[in-house]
């Protein structure tokens, strides 16, 4: 008798948005690898904002608070800055991932990845050495967690196969490409 408890299989709730969804509950790498260089900028300006208003405040309100006084301040803005500004980058970029801002070019490079995975027999998602009772409890605990990332940053490191989309359309497209490359026709 096995004492691994069995659990049904919970689907991603479809949730309607404007573009399509890529996958409810990416991996941490591919968010950051599917990162626009908006994003950077973006999350470098968040970034930045906390040290240099802080900067810009000492300067027409100067706070008198001695030598050595300034610089503590500075360096636990400059901690929470960077912090705001990854999250700001993250959670722009994952967004596209849900569908809830435009992600024609991410669509464009979420079929390639898949595809060339699918022509290389590769799991879809990765390996896991997690049982799936873990793989599903993880994927049920990070399922679109990027929408509540400003209260409980919660990021998805577990390679599990329960990410709301539908795999075949990634089955379908690398068997026309490798029929349009077995027959000489270009896609």
């Amino acid at each position: 008798m096995s004492n691994t408890e069995q659990r049904p299989y919970v689907p991603a709730k479809a949730v309607p948005t404007d573009y399509p969804l890529i996958d409810s509950d990416p991996h941490f790498k591919r968010v950051v690898a599917y990162a626009r260089p908006g994003d950077y900028a973006v999350g470098a300006a968040a970034a930045a904002a906390g040290p240099g208003l802080m900067l810009t405040w000492e300067k027409f309100a100067p706070s008198y608070v001695g030598k050595g006084g300034f610089a503590p301040i500075m360096r636990l803005t400059g901690v929470i800055g960077l912090g705001a500004g990854f999250f700001m980058f993250y959670q722009r970029s994952i967004l596209r991932f849900y569908g809830f801002t435009e992600n024609k070019r991410e669509v464009e490079m979420d079929m390639k990845e898949m595809v060339a995975k699918v022509k290389k027999g590769e799991p879809l998602y990765g390996t896991s050495t997690t049982t799936p009772y873990v793989q599903g409890m993880a994927a049920r605990n990070s399922r679109y967690s990027g929408l509540f990332l400003h209260v409980i940053p919660w990021f998805n490191f577990v390679n599990h196969n329960q990410h709301g989309v539908d795999t075949a359309k990634y089955y379908q497209q690398a068997e026309r490409e490798l029929d349009a490359e077995s027959t000489g026709k270009k896609l």
